[in-house]
C-alpha cells in the first residue's frame, strides 16, 4: 500500500473535500472559503482525508476533519498538522466545535469550553453561525500557554 502524503487543500480537491464532508455530515457552509488554510491527505493522488483552519485575527477554529477509513491514524496526523499550521500563523487559540468527537480531541491538548468563551472574533465563522448545531461541543486549544511551558 502506498503512503499517504499530506499537503494543502487546492481547489481541485473541493469536490473530493465536500464528499468526505458530506459523507460524515460535517457542515460544508464556508469551507470552500477557506481552502488555503486545509490539508489533504492523499494517497496515489486520491483524498482520503482532510482538515481544515479557519484563522480569523489570533484564534483559529480547527474544523472539516475527516477521513475515508477511521481508525487508522490519519486523524491525528491531519490534526497535528492543523496545529502546527496555527502555530505558525502565530493563532492563540484554536477553538474546534463537535457532535460526534468530545472524547477524541483531549488527547491534542482541547478542553470544553462554553460559547461565550470563544473569542468574538471567530463568531464571523459560517460553524458559529449556526452550520454548526448550538448542541456542539466546544472545544480550546491555548497556544500561548504552551509557550509560556
Amino acid at each position: 500500500m502506498k503512503a499517504i502524503e499530506l499537503r494543502s487543500a487546492t481547489r481541485e480537491d473541493w469536490p473530493a473535500i465536500a464528499s468526505l464532508l458530506e459523507q460524515w455530515h460535517l457542515p460544508r457552509d464556508g469551507a470552500a472559503d477557506h481552502l488555503p488554510t486545509f490539508v489533504v491527505a492523499t494517497r496515489e493522488g486520491v483524498v482520503v482525508g482532510v482538515g481544515g483552519l479557519e484563522l480569523h485575527g489570533d484564534a483559529a477554529l480547527l474544523r472539516s476533519l475527516a477521513v475515508a477509513s477511521p481508525g487508522q491514524g490519519l486523524g491525528s496526523r491531519l490534526v497535528s498538522a492543523l496545529l502546527q499550521q496555527a502555530r505558525d500563523y502565530r493563532a492563540g487559540v484554536v477553538i474546534l466545535l463537535t457532535t460526534t468527537a468530545a472524547d477524541y480531541f483531549p488527547r491534542f491538548g482541547f478542553v470544553p469550553v462554553t460559547r461565550e468563551q470563544v473569542p468574538q472574533v471567530l463568531h464571523a465563522s459560517a460553524e458559529l453561525q449556526g452550520a454548526c448545531p448550538a448542541s456542539a461541543t466546544v472545544m480550546r486549544l491555548d497556544l500561548r500557554r504552551e509557550e509560556l511551558s
